[in-house]
């Protein structure tokens, strides 16, 4: 995970520890043997200032993960440029969520939420519809982009942005998560993002001239 400034405050400091400490439980224990006085034992604090901060172990859990996935975001969102080429900014984009994919301890988590889903189905659908909330950066680039008559109008946007994200899930986060295959090497994070962006422009992009 990518370093961040420290907290400054106290009552930040020890979210962040807790969380930091709750990575690292969840990652070896799993969902169902982590448990609040584990954490509060990994972060060095008292029980009572966890639950201070996060009521439940769930909050807990899906805090994590949200936390992982703005530490994957550019802190400046990736615009559409009506003047620049498509593939150098769609390139760009989707580096950004490379980044996410491609961490170890984001995919160590993700095989937790995928084990807890099996049990509480309602949870996981719940984290997920909050991660796909945040989700806002490509379709706004594609919509842009359709508006600005570089990509068919008959695009459905949403359904464009989750099939290039699925183009390059298939290769840089379902193997991992599901066949325990190694991340990428920066050089194959480049050939699936490059692959998929062309294949993708190839069925949308509306033909220069």
């Amino acid at each position: 995970m990518s370093d961040q400034p420290s907290p400054t405050r106290l009552t930040d400091r020890k979210r962040d520890a807790i969380l930091q400490a709750a990575i690292g439980e969840f990652r070896q224990h799993g969902f169902n043997g982590t448990s609040m006085d584990r954490v509060a034992a990994a972060a060095e604090v008292s029980k009572r200032t966890v639950y201070n901060h996060f009521p439940s172990k769930e909050d807990l859990f899906e805090a994590i993960l949200l936390l992982m996935w703005e530490r994957s975001q550019s802190p400046e969102e990736q615009q559409y440029e009506a003047t620049q080429p498509l593939r150098p900014q769609l390139l760009a984009l989707l580096g950004h969520k490379m980044r996410l994919l491609n961490d170890a301890s984001f995919i160590d988590l993700s095989r937790v939420a995928m084990a807890d889903m099996m049990h509480t189905p309602e949870r996981a659908r719940a984290i997920a519809t909050k991660l796909a909330a945040k989700e806002e950066g490509l379709p706004r680039w594609l919509h842009a982009a359709q508006q600005g008559g570089r990509l068919r109008p008959s695009m459905d946007v949403p359904y464009a942005a989750q099939q290039l994200q699925g183009m390059v899930k298939a290769f840089a986060f379902w193997p991992q998560l599901a066949m325990g295959q190694p991340p990428l090497t920066p050089a194959q994070q480049q050939q699936v993002l490059a692959d998929a962006v062309d294949m993708f422009l190839g069925l949308y992009a509306v033909p220069a001239g």
